[in-house]
């Protein structure tokens, strides 16, 4: 029997998770587990490229492992880990920091959309885009669930991993793989012509975790028919339009309901039915029957249970890790194993 294929994929803790990160992302990786290897990083010193927040980051790493575990993610099945827990991370980040062209990170859009306009830029920012790269190819991973925002940074992996290989003169990395799963795109309640975030305020997200008559009163004040027509949404007839903030609703009681729920509130729709009381309960009900089972393991979940997942993640983690820097340092012909080899030791 062949090996599962290898998935790496990190999120930084910079925030709780709302509905938008479950059904864009996690919910993904919560099916991968099914027929993959699945390797899943909380990336901490992503999270320190634009400011540091020492009293904050430990506590923000430890609930966001809290709610991955929460919302699926199975520590027996997938090596859940810190990425700072791994210090060859940063290790193979400086190597391939030595590989990749300063014209290819001059070139990353979202350096440029991150750096605007701010009044200190980190170099880190800059070459952040290398350590990611590090993440991914320390784990020799076939694939990586990306959304279209990161294909330009998985295509700088594969080139930074290709000329590795050509300098070592060896096919060491793989050609990484970008997995595009068909994720929806969570629009914010207030305003859906923007993604979701917390960033935004707190009327533009559902927390994972969050009771549920606020959520109730978030979506209760949803925009609908504000804001001018969108492309037909999925599902609706030939040539209709919805609205931005219609298309919202919908999506999110598509993503959480049965099909026939979703079809029946489409064809009052297409009827020009009066019904958007009607849909916000309908996604009112059916977002709460997915929420609820995330909400009650949270709360079984405690600090010392989730430390020692953590724990256990970064040593199945290191153990893959340990022994990519140890080919690497002899490929590079770094390290205290080419300098034996050098003296004939």
């Amino acid at each position: 029997m062949s090996p599962q294929p290898r998935v790496f994929s990190g999120i930084q803790p910079t925030a709780r998770l709302h509905v938008g990160n479950y059904l864009g992302a996690i919910q993904n990786w919560v099916r991968l587990q099914e027929d993959h290897e699945c390797l899943y990083s909380i990336v901490d010193y992503h999270a320190v490229t634009q400011g540091f927040a020492p009293a904050e980051l430990p506590r923000r790493t430890l609930d966001l492992a809290a709610e991955l575990i929460a919302c699926g993610i199975d520590p027996e099945r997938s090596i859940l880990f810190v990425q700072s827990h791994v210090p060859e991370h940063t290790e193979l980040a400086w190597v391939l920091n030595c590989v990749v062209s300063f014209g290819d990170l001059t070139r990353m859009t979202q350096f440029k959309d991150k750096s605007e306009g701010a009044e200190h830029v980190s170099g880190a920012l800059f070459s952040y885009p290398v350590l990611q790269a590090a993440d991914i190819l320390l784990y020799r991973a076939a694939r990586v669930p990306v959304g279209e925002d990161q294909v330009q940074h998985l295509e700088l992996t594969r080139r930074i991993g290709r000329r590795f290989n050509a300098l070592v003169g060896r096919d060491y990395f793989p050609e990484v793989e970008p997995f595009l799963s068909p994720a929806p795109r969570i629009m914010s309640l207030a305003d859906p012509s923007k993604k979701m975030s917390k960033s935004l305020g707190p009327s533009h997200f559902i927390g994972l975790t969050e009771d549920p008559d606020a959520v109730w009163k978030k979506l209760r004040s949803a925009v609908t028919d504000v804001g001018g027509p969108t492309e037909a949404a999925p599902g609706t007839g030939a040539g209709e339009r919805m609205s931005p903030g219609v298309e919202n609703l919908f999506l999110l009681l598509r993503t959480t309901a049965p099909a026939a729920v979703t079809e029946s509130y489409l064809e009052r729709y297409r009827s020009g039915e009066p019904m958007y009381g009607d849909l916000k309960q309908a996604v009112r009900y059916h977002l709460e029957e997915t929420l609820r089972p995330m909400r009650e393991r949270r709360a079984e979940l405690d600090d010392r249970s989730v430390r020692a997942a953590l724990r256990a993640g970064a040593e199945r983690a290191g153990d893959l890790a340990r022994r990519t820097m140890a080919d690497v340092r002899d490929l590079v012909g770094v390290g205290p194993v080419a300098l034996d080899r050098a003296s004939g030791a």
